[in-house]
């Protein structure tokens, strides 16, 4: 029988009646042999010394045992999650581009667009003008079924990003308050389903499909701070760069899965072709959804299939640092994160982070083609490649930084700083380079972006996991803050961007827009090298409980255990 008791200061001259009464706790201090911990029993009645850690104790037992050989990394139940949430993530991300691979089967492109090859840009180099052939010919596009112009279509695309904005920052709440197992799961459930409702919003109207979109975006918004605040839970501090770097590499993976499976289903799918690629996302998303409530709980003590060895381990790993969903409040402290430098440094490389991948994302394909004079877009292997270099460099930075991290070459906070950067300037370094390319250098060109989109992988090992290594109870909240707050970046892009190319689409002005984006990058790393952290905040840390004995005998046994050391 066990009663929870939460830590606090006692008497230590009435240490014996004060354990009987319930009023004195037992401090469990953790120490290391080679590979193995050990918790012992002693009394301790002043602030808790670095070092310390608190678990359960059994009935009438001193000690308590954790080999670190018992709790492998493969095949544990933190590993599984963080399989599923890679997974999660995937399927998350091939309903947010499904639409991007669809649009172009959907839309009866050669009813909306003319080819007039006298409206070529006089201001370009004669080298580098290109008559359009039968493969770039835009009446070469299987002819889709509606009637969108391109504004309709912008509509459209851009619908998801507005819903996208709206859940960040309360879903980190509910998350933190509830758990991040319903959160993420009904989020990607309802996501689901309309996703299957889109080919009947499209073709009922366009305004229907907008606000199926906007609901996506809504429900998705939700699962990012929902798996970050499960990893905080569940992450122990020396797995938590591959931990999160395994996790959310699902979305580049997504990436590549849809543009390369979306293009098949869109010639040569059921249903009327396009169509099959929500269909088919949305029965994936479901078999996940189906294993996700089945497999995932949201902490170590509440999962019914975890070891015992497992479960031990991680508890007292993260016993000072996760939330107790358990607790009918919780208190955010929110004047602390609001003063926390190295919470602003988050926000702000997020903030950064995403004005240049949007920039690559976006308007990479649209340079090639009005400057550079390459029709990429027709070709699957050159716009999947950048994606499946960056997620294996998601993969394996999260990998490299622990074991610097483990082996003692860096600590926490330098690890985190040294991947920002080499996120940020790495990027902006390509970015000016891509400006000076021109047509007759398209496979240079293609390295640049490759190098540029990879290397921004390295995000992943910085400012992503940073959240969880300062504040792992409130990780869901803190990303809802920074994610929503970069992603208005999404919006404001395109506006400055358009501005600054709408008159001729020249290499000039696209130098422009990529100076702008190397500055912002070149910011966001020097802001995040002089205020970032990779220590857990004091803000952070939350009331330790423990479990003691009630019985007087089992407390006398401990007692007898703690005078004989």
């Amino acid at each position: 029988m066990y009663e929870e008791k939460q830590l606090e200061i006692c008497d230590e001259k009435n240490k014996r009646a004060d354990l009987i009464r319930g009023k004195c706790t037992i401090v469990l201090v953790l120490f290391r042999r080679g590979k193995t911990f050990f918790i012992t029993t002693k009394f301790q009645c002043k602030e808790m010394e670095e070092g310390t850690a608190h678990a359960l104790v059994p009935n009438g037992q001193g000690n308590l045992e954790i080999n670190r050989e018992s709790v492998p990394l493969f095949g544990s139940s933190r590993f599984a999650l963080a399989i599923l949430g890679f997974f999660g993530l995937l399927n998350m991300y091939a309903m947010l581009v499904n639409i991007n691979v669809a649009i172009v089967c959907m839309v009866n492109r050669t009813a909306i667009y003319t080819t007039d090859n006298s409206t070529v840009n006089q201001n370009e180099d004669s080298n580098c003008f290109r008559q359009k052939d039968n493969s770039s010919d835009v009446s070469t596009i299987p002819g889709g079924e509606l009637n969108w112009d391109p504004e309709i279509q912008g509509y459209v695309l851009g619908g998801f990003y507005w819903g996208y904005l709206i859940t960040q920052m309360p879903a980190g709440w509910i998350a933190t308050r509830y758990g991040g197992k319903m959160v993420t799961g009904w989020s990607m459930f309802i996501s689901m389903i309309f996703t299957l409702l889109t080919p009947f919003a499209a073709r009922t109207s366009f305004i229907f499909a907008v606000v199926v979109r906007i609901v996506i975006g809504i429900c998705t918004g939700a699962v990012f701070p929902a798996i970050h605040s499960l990893l905080g839970n569940w992450v122990p501090p020396s797995e938590r760069t591959k931990f999160t770097a395994m996790t959310y590499s699902g979305t580049q993976f997504g990436i590549v899965v849809t543009f390369a499976l979306g293009s098949l289903l869109c010639a040569h799918g059921f249903a009327g072709g396009w169509p099959s690629i929500f269909y088919v996302c949305g029965i994936s998303s479901f078999i996940w959804f189906i294993l996700w409530m089945w497999f995932v709980s949201d902490t170590p003590a509440e999962h019914k299939r975890i070891s015992k060895e497992e479960k031990e381990y991680l508890m007292v790993l993260l016993a000072d640092s996760t939330h107790d969903t358990k607790k009918k409040e919780l208190h955010v402290p929110w004047l602390a994160i609001a003063k926390s430098m190295p919470n602003y440094a988050i926000v702000v490389s997020n903030i950064t982070c995403d004005w240049g991948l949007y920039t690559l994302l976006t308007y990479i394909p649209t340079y090639m083609n009005d400057v550079l004079k390459l029709d990429i877009t027709t070709n699957g292997l050159f716009s999947s490649l950048p994606y499946i270099v960056f997620w294996a460099t998601v993969f394996c930075g999260g990998w490299l930084a622990d074991f610097f991290r483990n082996r003692k070459l860096m600590s926490t906070t330098n690890t985190r700083k040294v991947f920002d950067t080499v996120a940020k300037l790495v990027p902006a370094s390509m970015l000016i380079g891509l400006g000076y390319v021109d047509c007759s250098q398209t496979a240079l060109a293609i390295v640049l972006i490759i190098l540029a989109v990879s290397s921004a992988g390295f995000q992943y090992s910085g400012w992503v996991v940073n959240h969880i290594d300062i504040a792992p109870s409130y990780a869901g909240i803190l990303l809802g803050i920074s994610n929503s707050l970069a992603s208005t970046t999404g919006i404001i892009s395109p506006i400055i961007v358009g501005a600054i190319t709408e008159k001729a689409q020249t290499r000039a002005e696209w130098q422009i827009v990529f100076y702008i984006a190397a500055g912002i990058y070149l910011f966001g790393a020097i802001f995040y090298i002089i205020f970032a952290s990779g220590e857990l905040q004091p803000w952070a840390q939350e009331p330790v409980t423990i479990s003691i004995p009630l019985e007087e005998q089992s407390a006398g046994n401990l007692m007898d255990d703690d005078d004989d050391m």
